[in-house]
């Protein structure tokens, strides 16, 4: 418990180093600009520190703990997105299904079970769910419902779980170890976010989408793709099994899913006309208002990596 292979030990280290640096900056502003309110910004950072601090302390455990801490995600996750989209009252019982499929596609995960792994969720809970909506004799509604349903479940469940399959894959590059792989897919994703922003503030004249995110400008989603990318040929050597070329296609890849998946969650809030998803985060929202680009990023990245070395 707690052996933490070295580069994935600098790796929180610098997370760490990151995170100061942001708490110092703030005490700084927050001194000079007196009149200004920086309450977000000071709940943004303490939740990081939570958020990270949790993670690091779950990585660094068991990895049957840290699959288990990524299946609460899952049902967090889940339990949030339910909560906010519109279900019809018979649903009740074909979403305890949805809900029994979490600890079923995490001990696929557990055991290694790659073939059920990845065709349980898409196969044989997206046939199930209809079958038994069927059942309870509600036809009232009934496409919209099975569409909100398979889709929850693919997004908070199946998309999440790529996560914690990057824990169990055969280690190949042991100065990393498992959690390396998982160390940079989320440090990359959320770099990219940032990224993004800045560039956005900073050079964003040119919006992309403006219904659906009028802060998104082709400035920001470049700036961060090639931000991102650069990053990635020197992190995915250290962290992954990946070389300085797959790394940098794999930050190509995480730049751009990471900016359509901030775009769906984006979507369906604006499709609810709501601010954010929930109040779980200060500073936040909601838990997929923070794993937005994860619910991207994690899957596609699996692929990928697991396509070029498993």
């Amino acid at each position: 418990m707690f052996n933490v292979p070295d580069h994935s030990l600098y790796a929180m280290a610098l997370v760490g180093l990151i995170l100061i640096t942001a708490t110092l900056a703030y005490l700084v502003i927050s001194q000079i600009q007196r009149d200004t309110d920086h309450q977000e910004l000071k709940l943004r950072i303490q939740s990081w520190w939570w958020i990270i601090g949790a993670f690091f302390v779950v990585l660094a455990s068991n990895t049957h703990f840290a699959l288990a801490f990524i299946g609460f995600l899952s049902f967090l996750a889940l339990k949030e997105f339910l909560s906010i989209v519109p279900r019809r009252q018979t649903d009740r019982r074909a979403i305890f299904w949805l809900y029994l499929s979490i600890p079923l596609q995490y001990y696929w995960v557990a055991t290694q079970w790659y073939g059920m792994f990845i065709i349980f969720i898409p196969v044989y809970i997206f046939l199930f769910i209809p079958i038994r909506m069927v059942l309870i004799g509600d036809t009232k509604g009934f496409i919209k419902s099975a569409g909100i349903l398979n889709w929850a479940v693919m997004l908070c469940v199946f998309s999440i779980s790529h996560l914690g399959y990057l824990l169990v894959l055969p280690v190949k590059n042991s100065e990393a170890g498992a959690i390396g792989l998982v160390l940079y897919l989320l440090f990359t994703t959320q770099f990219n976010d940032v990224c993004q922003y800045v560039w956005g503030k900073l050079l964003g004249k040119h919006k992309i989408i403006p219904k659906v995110s009028p802060n998104k400008t082709w400035q920001g989603f470049i700036g961060g793709v090639f931000t991102t990318a650069t990053l990635s040929c020197f992190v995915a050597p250290a962290l992954t099994p990946l070389s300085t070329l797959q790394g940098a296609g794999a930050g190509i890849l995480i730049a751009v899913t990471g900016f359509f998946g901030d775009l769906v969650i984006s979507s369906v809030k604006r499709d609810l006309q709501i601010k954010d998803t929930g109040v779980m985060i200060p500073g936040h929202g909601g838990i997929l208002d923070r794993m937005d680009s994860l619910l991207y990023t994690s899957p596609l990245f699996f692929h990928y990596l697991y396509y070029l070395h498993y």
